[in-house]
Parts: structure tokens; sequence; C-alpha cells
């Protein structure tokens, strides 16, 4: 009975290890990470590094959320542009990103997952509406307006809808991870490659095969 017990208390031990050793990013054991951008032969974390030698302050700035996106290029109304290592090299290693989020007049980004990174929006012009949904099914909601902030936890689908008809709504986002990833719901379920296979979304959105093909046909056109 003791060795059971023994060994019970030593595979939780393990477990709280192993959870300790998850996070969104690995930290840096070095002050920045200037990301080479110019090699061909990325490393399974990202980009290596350029020489501390080679840094300057344009690495660490960047005017890629300084002007709108175009929220036509969707059929959703919206447009996202995010920090990558590209567009600002000197974030590489840090474990954030941000995005500046523009919503046309009536517009919605879908709902959807990032699954490295937990995220904070705050309202920068407009009004909207957003939320999540975590794991027990349960919605949480809210209005924003400018200067208003909201959190979404880590890999919960979640969206945001502009509400006002009329005029263009703008956010800006923080997020915990230099490559936080993006699911959108729909498209992964309905717009795959190759395709989800079709008994398997009658099944699971209780719909018939002619309804699966319009809903993929339309995402996909």
């Amino acid at each position: 009975m003791k060795t059971k017990i023994k060994k019970q208390i030593f595979l939780v031990l393990v477990l709280f290890l192993l959870l300790g050793l998850v996070s969104a990013d690995p930290n840096s054991i070095i002050d920045y990470c200037i990301a080479d951008t110019s090699s061909p032969h990325y490393i399974s974390n990202g980009p290596t590094c350029l020489s501390p030698n080679s840094a300057c302050s344009s690495h660490f700035t960047t005017s890629a959320l300084s002007k709108p996106g175009n929220t036509t290029a969707n059929k959703f109304g919206f447009s996202v542009i995010l920090t990558t290592n590209l567009n600002l090299p000197g974030h590489r290693t840090q474990g954030l990103s941000m995005a500046r989020i523009d919503i046309a007049p009536n517009g919605l980004v879908p709902p959807h997952s990032h699954p490295r990174a937990s995220e904070v929006t705050t309202c920068l012009k407009g009004e909207i509406l957003l939320g999540f949904i975590d794991t027990s099914n349960k919605m949480y909601t809210q209005k924003l307006r400018p200067g208003e902030s909201y959190v979404f936890p880590k890999g919960l689908i979640h969206f945001l809808y502009n509400v006002d008809k009329n005029s263009p709504a703008v956010a800006i986002s923080g997020l915990s991870s230099e490559n936080p990833g993006t699911q959108i719901a729909s498209i992964s379920n309905f717009a795959s490659t190759p395709t989800m296979p079709t008994f398997v979304l009658e099944k699971a959105f209780k719909i018939d095969a002619q309804e699966v093909n319009r809903i993929s046909n339309h995402l996909k056109g």
C-alpha cells in the first residue's frame, strides 16, 4: 500500500513538473534576439538570431500598425495586422506580439482562437461587442468603448463585432506569444485542405450534405 501511494505521489509530482514547463513561449536567456529574416532556414521555434553587434534601434520599432487594414479583403469585414519577426525583428524571443484590428461597419471578426496566446484588446475607436466561450460553454460578452480593455483567455474561442452600421471600429491587441496562431472556427471546419469528411460535419452540426456543401462553397469562395 505504501509503495502504491509513493508511486501516486511521484506521478503527481511529475505531472506538476510537466505543467510547469508548459508556457506560451520559452524564456529567453539573453537580453534580446534580432530575428535573422534573411536566413532561408528556420529552426523549430523561429528564426535564428543576428549577432548583437548588428542590432540597432530600427530592429525594435515598427510602423506596421500605423495604417488601417483592408476590411474588404474578406467576407466578414475585418482586417488584422500583426507584428511579426519580419516587421519587428526585435520582438523575437520576447514572448509577445501586437495586432491592429480594423472592423468595417457591421463587420465581424468571426469566432476564432489563438492556441499559443492569451490576448488583451483595447478599443481605440467605435463601439465593439466582444466575448468568449469557456470550456463549460459559458459565454462572456461586453461592449467596449474607446479606452476600455478586455482579456481573452488563452486558447478560448472569441469574437469581435462592430455594432455601428455606419462607422468603422479600431482596436489594438497584445498577445502573449511572438507567434500566437489563429484558427477561425468556421473556416477550420468547412474550408480546410483537404476538406473535413462530409459525414463528420453532418453529424457535428446536425445538417445535411447539401447544407455542408453550401456553407463550404460560401466560405471558400
